[in-house]
Formats: C-alpha cells, sequence, structure tokens
C-alpha cells in the first residue's frame, strides 16, 4: 500500500523546485523593465519557460499535497517581492485545483499532468490582479518608483478588468503547450517515472 503521507523528501523535493520556477520567472520578469508589452508576454512566455522545471518535479509528484503547497510557497514569494496578498487566493486556488487533476489521473496520466500544468500556470495571472483590483493606486506606485506616465498608461491601458480573462486564458492555455514542451525536454524522466 502506498505511503499517502509527506515525508522530509517530499518538503525538499517541493523546495528545490518551487526556488527553480521563481529563478525562472523572476529572471523573466527582470525584463518588464524594457517595454509594458514584456509584462503582457508573461501569460505566455512564462508558463513555456517554467514548464521545464515543472514537468521535472510532476516527475516527482506521487502524493496530494505537493502541488498545493508549492502554490502556497509561490504566493508567499509573491508576497515578499511586493506583490501583495490580493493575488494569493488565484495562486493557492489554481495550486488546489491541479493538485487534485493530478491525483485524479493517480499521478502517472500525462493527459492528466497536461490540463494539471496548465491550471496551475494560472497562477501566473496574479502578477496582474494589482494592475486591475487596485489600479489607480498600483500606477501611481509605479510612477513613484520610476516608471514613465507613457510606461503605466500603455501597460493599464492593455491590462485592465476587459482584458484579465483573455490573460488568464492565455495562461492556461500556454502552460498547456508547456507541459508538451517539458515532456519533450525531459522524456527519459517521464519514461522513469512511469507517466504516460
Amino acid at each position: 500500500m502506498k505511503e499517502n503521507k509527506l515525508k522530509a523528501k517530499d518538503f525538499i523535493t517541493i523546495g528545490i523546485f518551487t526556488a527553480l520556477v521563481f529563478v525562472v520567472e523572476f529572471a523573466y520578469m527582470m525584463l518588464g523593465f524594457i517595454h509594458p508589452y514584456v509584462i503582457l508576454s508573461y501569460a505566455v512566455a512564462i508558463p513555456v519557460l517554467c514548464a521545464i522545471p515543472m514537468m521535472l518535479f510532476y516527475t516527482k509528484v506521487e502524493k496530494f499535497g505537493m502541488i498545493t503547497i508549492m502554490s502556497v510557497l509561490i504566493a508567499i514569494i509573491m508576497f515578499v517581492t511586493g506583490m501583495g496578498w490580493i493575488g494569493a487566493p488565484l495562486i493557492i486556488a489554481a495550486g488546489v485545483i491541479a493538485d487534485l487533476i493530478a491525483k485524479k489521473g493517480n499521478y502517472k496520466s500525462f493527459k492528466s499532468t497536461v490540463l494539471s500544468h496548465g491550471v496551475f500556470c494560472i497562477w501566473v495571472g496574479a502578477n496582474y490582479i494589482p494592475l486591475v483590483v487596485t489600479a489607480d493606486d498600483y500606477k501611481q506606485d509605479m510612477i513613484k518608483g520610476g516608471f514613465s506616465e507613457d510606461y503605466c498608461n500603455t501597460l493599464f491601458n492593455a491590462v485592465n478588468g476587459k482584458t484579465i480573462a483573455l490573460i488568464l486564458l492565455c495562461c492556461f492555455i500556454f502552460g498547456v503547450v508547456g507541459a508538451f514542451i517539458g515532456k519533450a525536454v525531459v522524456r527519459k524522466h517521464f519514461e522513469k517515472a512511469g507517466i504516460v
């Protein structure tokens, strides 16, 4: 009978892969200083770029809770790096649902892994939530932080209540695309883990 309780090695695995995902995300996010449209591209690029470490992570996931805990850690990291708690519910909800989807496939179904990763990547959309929910304050903070008014106007014209659903959909779609790319890169690990 398989042990369902998370052990120390599982928490270490979660920590390592959360750090990898954060490093990839943070490196790409730094490019956002170049142009506001780079920030828009987060919804496309980050799910794809983070898919390689995430697909490696999925080969290690065998118990419910690992994906959920990763989402909680990401929410904490987002808070610490200045994004606040406003996106935390979205991040954690995406993690829990992704965990449930992966569990339904017994952590061995690639179809479930693809869908799980797509849902998980909705967490990337949390980067945009403050731009919608606290738009005026966030815009003023950006201007005070050194961003030009033109930069901010371009960004806030593109990210708003009318476009946020499309942005979240992009996070999901490119999370699915990223899963296929990630699997191709780490195919041997999928074979060893018995994920089909």
